[in-house]
């Protein structure tokens, strides 16, 4: 089992480039299933989630050729296939979004019910209640999603009871070859959501409201070849800027743009923390000498990223008073506490939707367990400020969200090792 062990105490200093959004990488290749020419897509992030998504679109026989190592060319003319295999699907949640291209385009598929993170319930039934009123026939059986729409599916109203990045992205894809126009109501805002749009658009699609709750899809016939550069993962750049503020250090976030944070660098400086542009694609960011505890809801975009919550919990650890989270996307998503807990943080759980974080924790080395992706990072942290030697294990987690964390931490001037 792979181990990373961290020694506490020393600040971030230096600048790391930051990959490619996972977030927006991952429906964008699944929707390269909708497209009749060859794709390039550029700035893909090196990630198990991203291993795990090629290998099921070339299960379907969509040919993928690598260019470089964070470039491919895809091509959909010989897909024969209509059906995931269960191994690949339940290791990622987002493998179910195939679903919609497939009807789409071919009319049939068959998923498996998906897996990923345990972060809470995360239903189904807004996808599945969407593409049956787009027409589509759909059944699960033996653990499988069985779905055929046999003269296409049909451009329709859709009202989301509530906002839901994954199914408004199903939803938008499902919609590019309908018949007719497409409307989803209470549609996710994310910038995740606006980069596929756009490379949708870019190869044909006709998508208008990308970025406000109304998302207008007019059906066309086919999509053609296009070329695409995926935005910048502002999960992974929050994670390192909240590094940087917990062990009292000043970095620079490489490869990011300034409109895809939201309200997320306002709370950064409400902890005190300096930030300045120093051009368009460049951020430094600078910790205060105290960090400032802030209180944080997490909520759809353009507030607080549930993503980052994990991490932000391990720097108010380090504030000099009280700070609260609550969490209003996703239930149990608090797991990592009892890990933190064994490094001397006290956090009280309050509730299945809150925790009260007491600032000034004295953390100290200890062997902890990631329970989820951004809670793998959460530990890194503290193990970042922790005295003496931290073990991170259970990182299957952090490699389906981070590529080479503990290079780019090392690059940082952290100390810290990945072994066996």
């Amino acid at each position: 089992m792979d181990k990373i062990k961290i020694i506490g105490g020393f600040p971030l200093h230096g600048t790391v480039k930051i990959q490619g959004a996972k977030n927006a990488a991952l429906p964008i290749l699944i929707s390269t299933i909708l497209f009749n020419d060859q794709v390039t897509i550029t700035n893909i992030p090196i990630l198990e989630d991203i291993t795990t998504t090629l290998a099921i679109l070339k299960e379907l026989n969509l040919e993928i050729t690598p260019v470089s190592p964070n470039t491919f060319t895809f091509n959909s003319a010989n897909i024969n296939k209509f059906q995931a295999s269960y191994d690949l699907v339940s290791t990622m949640r987002a493998s179910m979004l195939i679903l919609g291209p497939l009807l789409s385009k071919y009319k049939q598929a068959i998923v498996p019910l998906p897996g990923g993170c345990s972060i809470g319930q995360r239903p189904i039934d807004l996808h599945i209640k969407a593409l049956q009123k787009m027409g589509a026939k759909i059944t699960i059986e033996h653990g499988n999603i069985i779905a055929s729409a046999k003269t296409g599916l049909l451009g329709t109203e859709i009202n989301f009871s509530k906002v839901s990045v994954g199914a408004t992205e199903h939803v938008m894809m499902a919609g590019v070859l309908a018949k007719g126009k497409t409307v989803i109501h209470n549609a996710a805002c994310e910038p995740e959501i606006i980069d596929l749009a756009n490379f949708l658009n870019k190869g044909g699609a006709k998508i208008t409201g990308q970025g406000t709750s109304t998302i207008e899809i007019t059906g066309v016939e086919s999509l053609g070849n296009t070329n695409y550069t995926i935005m910048p993962d502002r999960i992974e750049a929050g994670s390192y800027a909240l590094a940087a503020i917990a062990t009292k250090g000043e970095i620079v976030l490489e490869n990011v743009k300034q409109n895809i944070f939201g309200d997320f660098l306002t709370i950064l400086e409400k902890t005190g923390a300096k930030l300045k542009w120093l051009n368009a694609t460049s951020l430094q960011v600078t910790a205060p000498k105290e960090i400032m505890p802030v209180n944080i809801v997490t909520a759809p975009f353009p507030a607080f990223p549930t993503d980052l919550q994990s991490p932000f919990m391990s720097t108010m650890l380090c504030a000099k008073g009280d700070s609260t989270i609550k969490e209003e996307i996703f239930e149990n998503r608090f797991t990592h506490v009892p890990e933190l807990a064994r490094m001397g943080a006290e956090i009280i759980i309050q509730d299945s939707h809150s925790v009260l974080i007491k600032g000034k924790s004295h953390l100290t080395s200890a062997n902890v367990k990631a329970t989820d992706l951004r809670a793998a990072f959460a530990l890194i942290i503290a193990g970042l400020v922790a005295e003496g030697e931290t073990v991170v294990t259970k990182l299957h987690h952090l490699d389906r969200g981070y590529n080479d964390v503990v290079g780019k931490l090392s690059g940082l001037q952290a100390k810290i090792t990945r072994d066996q």
